[in-house]
């Protein structure tokens, strides 16, 4: 092999080890949770639990207007019942 060849391979070797260097520096610093990351998930942490709060109290408000039709159709059937006689 010739001298340009020689200094071609190093330089593609060179290269090849500088892109691995950069991808391993890059994957270890995405590992570590960021100030920016740490408000997010804390803001995200905040907007499911006023998500979950929000959700009981629909809950709890059909709960009743179920209850209340079902009142409403016993007393409904006992009229009737009354009715009836």
């Amino acid at each position: 092999m010739n001298r340009k060849t020689h200094a071609l391979l190093a330089a593609l070797i060179a290269g090849t080890f500088a892109s691995a260097s950069a991808a391993s520096f890059a994957q270890t610093t995405s590992d570590t949770p960021t100030a920016a990351d740490q408000k997010a998930a804390k803001e995200q942490s905040k907007a499911d639990k006023k998500a979950a709060v929000a959700q009981a109290n629909a809950d709890k408000k059909k709960t009743e207007a179920q209850s209340d039709a079902n009142e409403a159709a016993a007393e409904a059937k006992l009229k009737n019942a009354k009715k009836a006689d």
